[in-house]
């Protein structure tokens, strides 16, 4: 099968790689319609995270299962389903406590690259929900959508307490960030600050229910957003970047006995204990755990009450993944999606 390889920084191709076989008997194989390119993937595409030689890459997917292994009860071929980036296996106690991407027994999907024509999901019946029958070619870039930026923006919403009455600022203007803007507004803020340099991503903001656009950044930025509340600062914020100015910016902007939900992948992020402990502000955050929101997701998409899809504003053909890895790193394109 032709599947996307990264082989050192700024250098991904896409090649012949094996086809993917039942390895244990609680795998599934899936064939993807499509797939995608997702910011944590630019991590190891600028350099700042270690390659250890060629790689697969990608971890979002959907799909139609072509085969199951022995032990797989509840997922079946033929059908078209959605899993997150981490297989679990659902029955542990950390999944039933709703953080299935601190499975026991989780496996990351990244290793094993979704940017492929196929993919082994490990876990299948833990792992793997089915939609409610084949759906529409125009609804499958918001299921995929679902597989990770939907789940990990609205995590981030959901530990950032967003909800009724609830002032919400989001740090970062990514897929992430713009589908942290979607959930807040489901779980029914009243105000969305969201925080963006950029004509397109405002817009989109705007779309999915931002009511204030900040440009500011940094130090200036938390002003800004201290001078929209009355000098005390949002009640909820969500991190959506992973740097030590964003993690920074979102606990400043926060007031305190607020909350901050940060999901953005960190790199090089030190916290100052003083400030936090006088700061009193919660922090919750980390891998985000999808499979515990994909049933929602799929009956909001399947019923078209929320397109987190619009988050892709460019599709390529799988062949041309490495022109998408340029358009996302050099800010020409918010999501790409690939079509193998």
């Amino acid at each position: 099968m032709r599947g996307a390889v990264m082989h050192a920084p700024g250098d991904v191709r896409v090649e012949e790689r094996q086809d993917p076989e039942i390895v244990a008997p609680t795998d599934a194989i899936i064939r993807l319609p499509a797939t995608c390119i997702c910011g944590s993937d630019l991590w190891p595409y600028r350099g700042v995270e270690a390659i250890d030689g060629p790689s697969p890459v990608g971890h979002e997917y959907v799909g139609v299962v072509e085969e199951v292994g022995s032990e797989v009860k509840t997922i079946k071929p033929g059908q078209f389903v959605i899993g997150s980036f981490f297989a679990s296996d659902n029955t542990c106690e950390i999944c039933q406590a709703g953080y299935q991407s601190s499975c026991i027994h989780r496996e990351p999907i990244g290793t094993l690259g979704a940017q492929a024509e196929r993919l082994r999901v490990p876990l299948a019946d833990g792992t793997l929900v089915a939609t409610p029958g084949t759906p529409s070619d125009d609804l499958i870039p918001s299921l995929l959508a679902a597989s990770d930026v939907l789940g990990t923006g609205w995590f981030g919403a959901a530990a950032a307490e967003a909800g009724p009455g609830k002032t919400v600022a989001v740090v970062g203007d990514g897929a992430v960030g713009l589908l942290a803007v979607l959930a807040a507004k489901q779980l029914g803020a009243e105000r969305i600050i969201a925080m963006s340099r950029h004509e397109p991503r405002q817009r989109l903001a705007r779309e999915f229910g931002a009511t204030d656009i900040v440009t500011e950044r940094g130090d200036e930025g938390v002003a800004k957003i201290k001078e929209l509340t009355g000098g005390l600062g949002a009640h909820s914020v969500i991190e959506a970047v992973g740097t030590q100015e964003s993690m920074m910016q979102a606990i400043r902007s926060t007031r305190p006995g607020g909350h901050v939900g940060f999901v953005g992948v960190s790199h090089g992020v030190e916290l100052p204990g003083l400030e936090l402990f006088f700061s009193h502000v919660h922090l919750h955050g980390g891998p985000a755990p999808v499979r515990q929101y994909l049933p929602e997701f799929i009956d909001l998409i399947w019923n078209r009450r929320i397109d987190p899809g619009k988050v892709f504003d460019l599709e390529l053909p799988l062949e041309q993944a490495a022109e998408g890895y340029r358009a996302m790193d050099e800010r020409r394109a918010i999501k790409v999606l690939l079509r193998p």
